[in-house]
């Protein structure tokens, strides 16, 4: 019989599958423990209420995308690098882990209450990630004054934080509206079941990042 922890696991492995190949709302206690094998009851042990379940499962999704966030910046010698190949590293884990991304930024059903003490709350996976975004944006502030020689950051733009939760909303906005089809219709690309791949989608990300950051000069 597994141990209480590689029992947790895979109950959250089932649960992983399940928003992976049917979406958040599959995911329920008694749909895993009937997929685990286990009684009913047993996921309570570990999931008191369904906002903890799908909060745990969730953490899985924030913690393969901050992995694929990590490889993704290893090649990158800027700022600005980094924040574009994070841009896209998000964009296409939207479309390839539909389910799962759906579910992360949901946090009307999501959980970030205090947990046991090996289980961090939902927010220390989530938060670490934007303010990531928000130092890289302050960051190409920064490298942008320095090249331009002027006195400091523009007074008139707003804050980094703010400005990363706008190009935030707009990467998110990149990757909904492609997975339903609407920009592709919009821009004459080929829709849905004839994906094109990131050659159609490059201009927009790039796009993203020059209306908030200015665009790279040379």
């Amino acid at each position: 019989m597994p141990d209480e922890s590689s029992l947790r696991e895979r109950l959250i492995d089932v649960g992983v599958d399940l928003v992976l190949t049917e979406g958040s709302a599959s995911v329920g206690l008694r749909e895993i423990a009937r997929r685990a094998g286990v009684s009913h009851g047993a996921p309570r042990r570990y999931f008191p209420t369904h906002h903890a379940l799908l909060s745990a499962v969730a953490r899985r999704g924030f913690e393969d995308l901050g992995a694929r966030f990590e490889a993704a910046a290893a090649g990158t010698t800027t700022p600005r690098g980094e924040l574009e190949a994070l841009a896209r590293v998000y964009v296409g884990y939207a479309l390839e882990r539909r389910g799962m991304f759906e579910l992360m930024w949901r946090h009307d059903l999501l959980d970030s209450t205090p947990q046991p003490s090996d289980q961090p709350r939902l927010r220390e996976s989530t938060l670490p990630l934007f303010g990531h975004i928000t130092e890289l944006v302050a960051r190409c502030r920064s490298e942008r004054a320095a090249t331009q020689r002027t006195d400091g950051p523009d007074e008139a733009a707003p804050p980094p934080a703010v400005a990363a939760a706008a190009l935030w909303s707009n990467l998110h906005g990149i990757a909904q509206l492609w997975a339903w089809g609407s920009l592709q219709l919009a821009l004459g690309a080929p829709q849905l079941g004839d994906d094109p791949g990131d050659d159609q989608r490059d201009p927009l990300i790039t796009a993203v990042l020059d209306a908030h950051l200015g665009p790279v000069t040379s």
